[in-house]
C-alpha cells in the first residue's frame, strides 16, 4: 500500500504537465490523461531533450489502431511504466494521420533497421532525433519472444547512461545509410544465388497449414508475400509457391476479413481464422 501511494504521489504532478490536452488530434487527446508526460512533436520537445541530455521516446499511432489502444491501456496508463518513462526519456506522441511526414520518415528507418514496421511505432531517438532502437508493440510482461516494455526502458536507459557514444554512433550510421539510399548513392547489393527458392522455403516453414496465411493471431494478408509466390510460380512453375498463395487467398475470401457485402479486404483479422476483421480496409 505504501509503495502504491508513493507511486501515485510521484505521478500526480505529471498529470498536470501532459501537454496533449491542448491538441486537436483525436489520437493525441486520447492520451491527454495518461500519467506519461507526453509532449507533441515540436520545438518544445526537441529543446527539452537537448537541455536534459535525454533520449526521445517517440510513439506514433492513430485513433483507430487496435494495438495502440492495447499498449496505452497496458503501459501508458500504468503509473509504474509512466514513472520509468518520464524519468529517463522525453516522451513524444505523434498522430500518423496528422503528421504522415514524420510517420513515413521513422517507419522507413524502423524497417531499414529490421525493427519491424506497424503501429504503434515506438522508437528511441537521440536528442538530435536520430533513431537508435525501436519496435512496434511491447507487451507489459515478456511474451511471444518479446521483452516487456519496462525491460526495454530499463535496458535502453542503462545503455544511454553507460555507452551513449555507441548508441549515437549506431544512430549516425543508420541516418547516413538512409540518406545514401534516398539519393541513390549507396552501392546496390548483389542478391545471393538461389534466393527466390530459399524465400519460398522460408515462407513454407511459417505457413499455417490448417487456416492458410503465415503465423498466428492477428493474421495479416501480407500482399508482398503473396505477390512474390505468384510471381515465382509464373517464373519457375513451382507448384508449392502457387499452393501457398492459393490456399491463403481462398481462406481470406471465405473469411470475415473479406467484406462480403461491400467488397475489399480488411487490413487484418484479430484472430488466426480470418474470421473477425479489424475494420480498416
Amino acid at each position: 500500500m505504501l509503495r502504491a501511494a508513493a507511486l501515485l504521489l510521484a505521478v500526480a504532478p505529471v498529470l498536470a504537465m501532459n501537454r496533449l490536452a491542448s491538441e486537436k488530434s483525436p489520437y493525441l487527446l486520447q492520451h491527454a490523461d495518461n500519467p506519461v508526460d507526453w509532449l507533441p512533436w515540436g520545438p518544445e520537445a526537441f529543446a527539452k531533450a537537448k537541455a536534459e541530455g535525454k533520449p526521445v521516446f517517440l510513439s506514433i499511432g492513430y485513433s483507430t489502431c487496435h494495438w495502440c489502444h492495447v499498449m496505452e491501456h497496458e503501459s501508458f496508463e500504468d503509473p509504474a511504466a509512466a514513472a520509468a518513462l518520464n524519468a529517463a526519456f522525453v516522451p513524444v506522441k505523434v498522430d500518423r494521420e496528422e503528421r504522415p511526414d514524420v510517420d513515413h520518415l521513422y517507419m522507413t528507418a524502423a524497417n531499414a533497421a529490421g525493427w519491424g514496421g506497424g503501429w504503434p511505432l515506438n522508437l528511441f531517438l537521440t536528442p538530435d532525433l536520430k533513431p537508435f532502437y525501436g519496435g512496434t508493440y511491447f507487451p507489459p510482461e515478456p511474451r511471444w519472444g518479446r521483452p516487456s516494455f519496462q525491460q526495454v526502458l530499463r535496458r535502453v536507459g542503462e545503455l544511454w547512461s553507460t555507452d551513449r557514444a555507441a548508441l549515437e554512433g549506431d544512430a549516425g550510421r543508420l541516418a547516413k545509410a538512409l540518406a545514401e539510399h534516398g539519393t541513390g548513392s549507396s552501392e546496390r547489393a548483389t542478391p545471393l544465388p538461389g534466393w527466390p527458392a530459399a524465400l519460398v522455403q522460408e515462407l513454407k516453414a511459417g505457413f499455417d497449414e490448417e487456416r492458410g496465411g503465415f503465423g498466428g493471431a492477428p493474421k495479416f494478408p501480407m500482399p508482398p508475400n503473396l505477390e512474390f509466390l505468384l510471381a515465382e510460380h509464373g517464373r519457375t512453375g513451382d507448384k508449392s509457391a502457387l499452393d501457398l498463395a492459393r490456399r491463403t487467398l481462398l481462406a481470406m475470401g471465405r473469411g470475415g476479413v473479406y467484406d462480403q457485402l461491400g467488397g475489399g479486404f480488411h487490413r487484418y483479422s484479430v484472430d488466426a481464422h480470418w474470421l473477425v476483421p479489424h475494420f480498416e480496409k
